[in-house]
């Protein structure tokens, strides 16, 4: 029986940007190899699969290329999207690996559909020294790269992401890394989300650089999971205020201009709003 596999770009700043992901609704009878097989022909970061319909929702799991993954932002909001689209707009809950993932599509006044994606209660952790210093090696980076007031931490909204804040604009868009070298790493850290490198470009706003080395992808365009984790981070180290709305630009040194709105709330999880259309 062939899988029909739908293909939606999230988060696009402009046409032709955004991150693609791969979503199958009808995968309840899938097994693991078959999914992972889908998602390897897709070849985007992520495919979802809506492995079971729920009273408030559905039940996803996600493979990239490589392997699966607990929990995919961008591919949780198109999944949310073509729900709506299909069956109408509202909240619906999305069981996942790494637990349930609240979304809120609403109509847009332009027509589109516009999807709040609420994390699961985030956490930090420091980083482990060897890892940085190996993370910072492989990275290029030297002591005084990191912007003062922004300490290396792991963050996690789903994934483990270690965020990276840089000081230098010419060190963030220059910066260059081995893949394998960067993947070997991830695994043995337990990093299943993004390596998140950011630069800050305004009070509230950050330009980000996600690294996810897996296949033919090196470099992630826009990622919702990263997203939130860097909003626990900055509400961890104090760098936004409670009820802040911070603007993350993502994806213009892969050729696809993306933008994640992130609202940081005095605790709980972190918001991440966007939308998400059909490739053609």
């Amino acid at each position: 029986m062939r899988t029909e596999v739908l293909r939606y770009t999230a988060f696009a700043a402009e046409p032709g940007g955004g991150n693609p992901a791969g979503i199958v609704l009808d995968a309840e009878d899938m097994t693991d190899d078959e999914m992972l097989a889908v998602a390897q022909q897709v070849a985007y970061p992520e495919t979802a699969f809506v492995v079971a319909r729920t009273e408030d929702g559905a039940r996803l799991r996600y493979f990239s290329p490589a392997a699966e993954v607990p929990f995919c932002g961008h591919a949780t909001v198109a999944t949310a999207v073509v729900l709506a689209e299909r069956e109408g707009t509202g909240a619906r809950v999305f069981a996942t690996a790494a637990g349930d993932i609240a979304v809120d599509a609403t109509t847009a006044p332009d027509g589109s559909v516009q999807v709040a994606m609420t994390s699961v209660e985030p956490a930090t952790r420091p980083i482990d020294p060897e890892r940085w210093e190996r993370l910072s090696a492989l990275l290029g980076l030297v002591d005084g790269d990191v912007a003062e007031g922004f300490p290396v931490l792991e963050s996690f909204a789903g994934n483990w992401h270690p965020v990276v804040v840089l000081a230098d604009p010419e060190l963030f868009h220059q910066f260059r890394f081995a893949p394998a070298a960067l993947a070997a790493l991830k695994r043995e850290s337990g990093w299943e989300g993004t390596v998140t490198v950011l630069h800050r470009t305004g009070p509230l706003e950050f330009e980000a650089r996600n690294l996810f080395p897996a296949g033919r992808i090196t470099e992630d365009p826009a990622t919702g999971s990263a997203a939130a984790s860097t909003g626990a981070y900055l509400r961890a180290v104090g760098a936004v205020s409670p009820g802040s709305r911070v603007v993350i630009r993502q994806g213009r040194h892969v050729g696809r201009p993306s933008v994640l709105l992130v609202d940081v709330p005095a605790s709980g999880g972190i918001t991440v709003t966007g939308g998400a259309t059909p490739i053609a």
